[in-house]
């Protein structure tokens, strides 16, 4: 008869994770809603909670701010789904002698820290920069150009971070992917548009789904990249946010803006993931 730590050995070894993810995870997050609930009145105990801090966020300010993040995450993600899909599937599907050396450049970008990724960049795109530099000894340009504190920078080195959290996930699933089903399409007349529309798209949409979502969450609240490499003229979502918590002392209304953003981007990507499904199914039903 089998021990206890045989017959339950998967739980016990989730008990770590599970652990991790309560303490790390929920009760931050629960932490945050209470600050955002809770008044600041010097008659207020522990329990007593107010919407004062979410009604002082209905301006036309924040609501710009939140929409200024949900458009550059969204562009972010297509522009990565766009530069990565073809990187994922010329790794998968093209390439077997130097699969693990791509996968290995592919990845070497999480050694260096995030921060440094950053500060490369506005290296790179500063007046007296990289890309200035080596333009003006070419004698292509005569006057540097501003390619760096402006929303340009902020798109380009968010697409750069996030790139990879775009191509892993749809390599993954690329690389499961039977190439006879391939070799069968375009045996049966199919071409290779044909093929890759109605076979290898479809079934990489796990992938896709996975990719934009580990791009557009994270950058939705981003704020270091917006901070180095757009300055202090426009506030995103982050940047709003560490201004409440770090700049101006305002811990509760931040954390209501934290909660305010959360619940507007998981609004949208419920909209949007209902749109997709609503039209999949109408597509399938029409066929």
């Amino acid at each position: 008869m089998r021990s206890i730590w045989q017959r339950e050995i998967a739980f016990f070894l989730a008990v770590p994770a599970l652990v991790w993810q309560v303490l790390f995870l929920c009760i931050p997050i629960a932490l945050v809603l209470y600050t955002s609930l809770h008044s600041v009145t010097e008659s207020a105990s522990w329990y007593t909670l107010t919407l004062a801090h979410y009604q002082a966020l209905f301006t036309v300010n924040h609501a710009l701010i939140i929409m200024r993040s949900l458009i550059f995450s969204t562009l972010t993600a297509l522009l990565c789904l766009t530069i990565g899909y073809p990187v994922a599937y010329f790794i998968a599907l093209r390439v077997k002698k130097w699969r693990l050396i791509l996968l290995f450049l592919l990845t070497l970008p999480f050694w260096t820290n995030f921060l440094t990724q950053a500060y490369a960049w506005f290296f790179v795109l500063e007046r007296h920069g990289l890309i200035n530099t080596v333009l003006k000894m070419m004698r292509i340009i005569h006057e540097p150009l501003l390619l760096a504190h402006n929303n340009f920078a902020v798109l380009c080195v968010m697409v750069y971070c996030y790139l990879p959290f775009m191509i892993l996930p749809i390599y993954s699933v690329l690389q499961k992917v039977d190439v006879h089903l391939l070799e069968a399409s375009q045996d049966l007349g199919a071409t290779k548009w044909q093929t890759f529309t109605r076979v290898t798209l479809p079934l990489s949409r796990i992938g896709i789904q996975t990719g934009l979502l580990l791009v557009c969450i994270p950058a939705f609240g981003e704020f270091v990249i917006p901070m180095i490499m757009g300055g202090s003229r426009d506030f995103y979502v982050g940047s709003l946010i560490s201004h409440y918590m770090l700049s101006s002392g305002n811990e509760h209304l931040g954390a209501a803006f934290t909660c305010l953003s959360a619940c507007v981007l998981f609004v949208v990507i419920r909209l949007v993931s209902w749109y997709i499904s609503s039209v999949r199914n109408a597509a399938v039903r029409g066929k």
